[in-house]
């Protein structure tokens, strides 16, 4: 089983910046892909962006330019810098990760972290 803390959300000006970061803990065998979703209120959830285990990005088009994931292995941690925020970004903010148990291939969930984009 995999564990996913998300932390780093919070309430930020118009063309701000956050980090977010989002740590795996657990019993696994290796992580592959991680990344990240939001869903904003009334809304389905959305893509956001991806990293593979080679450190090859995609993103959406709304965020890109603007958004730049990034991962550290050694620490089984995934990162988000969103920068030039708007409005629009505001949502809880979900990683998620593609993970090998040695037995089983899953996808765990983060619980979400707040992100408020407001002046």
């Amino acid at each position: 089983q995999v564990h996913l803390v998300e932390s780093g959300g919070g309430l930020v000006q118009p063309g701000g910046s956050l980090r977010l970061s989002c740590a795996a803990s657990g019993s696994f065998f290796r992580i592959n892909a991680m990344g990240w979703y939001r869903q904003a209120p009334g809304k389905e959830r959305e893509y956001v962006a991806r990293v593979t285990s080679g450190d090859t990005t995609n993103y959406d088009d709304s965020v890109r330019g603007r958004f730049t994931i990034s991962r550290d292995n050694a620490e089984n941690t995934v990162y988000l810098q969103m920068n030039t925020l708007k409005p629009e970004d505001t949502a809880v903010y979900y990683c998620n990760a593609d993970f090998d148990s040695g037995r089983y291939y899953d996808t765990a969930w983060g619980q979400g972290t707040q992100v408020t984009v407001s002046s």
